[in-house]
């Protein structure tokens, strides 16, 4: 892994294998005003429009968890106009949740890749860096998700297994897997 140690507020940055994301980890608390709207926007787009799904996303584990942002790299707009964080724009996001919260173990969830990077392997990406993470933050505990069923053989791909039988969640079709 391509981590370099940033500061206490930002656990870990580091540079894109695909070269064209730079990826950042935070507690919520250090989040700032621009990056919580980002991810909100960017699950939004996705949970709520993409897939229309009306269901409660704000539901007080975000303030709990830490947050793994994978920024793209877009050429940077006029140079001065605006801070150059937000001339990249959010493409990939997880939140990594603490053993106890969600599950006993430690959960990864809100998993989104904005549709113009999806098939380009972030997805892999992202998934591969939240488990790194959730290992570096809580130790090499299991790793508990809630999955699309859609999504069992991408899953899979990583190491998961199911541990449920289907269950609907906000009209969508899940089930719970699990990395040892």
């Amino acid at each position: 892994w391509l981590f370099t140690k940033f500061n206490p507020a930002i656990f870990w940055y580091g540079k894109s294998f695909l070269n064209f994301m730079n990826w950042i980890l935070k507690k919520f608390k250090d989040l700032t005003p621009f990056e919580l709207y980002a991810i909100l926007q960017l699950r939004n787009e996705v949970f709520a429009v993409e897939q229309n799904c009306v269901y409660p996303d704000m539901d007080n584990k975000d303030q709990l968890s830490f947050h793994l942002m994978g920024w793209s790299n877009d050429p940077p707009g006029p140079a001065g106009e605006i801070p150059l964080k937000q001339q990249e724009k959010l493409a990939a996001y997880t939140r990594i949740i603490p053993p106890g919260i969600a599950y006993k173990e430690p959960s990864i969830g809100r998993v989104v890749t904005a549709g113009l990077i999806r098939g380009t392997g972030a997805g892999r990406e992202l998934m591969e860096r939240s488990v790194q993470a959730a290992y570096e933050l809580f130790g090499k505990l299991p790793v508990r998700i809630g999955a699309q069923l859609y999504l069992l053989s991408f899953y899979s791909s990583l190491g998961f297994t199911q541990t449920s039988e289907v269950y609907l969640e906000d009209g969508i079709e899940h089930i719970e897997m699990i990395l040892y």
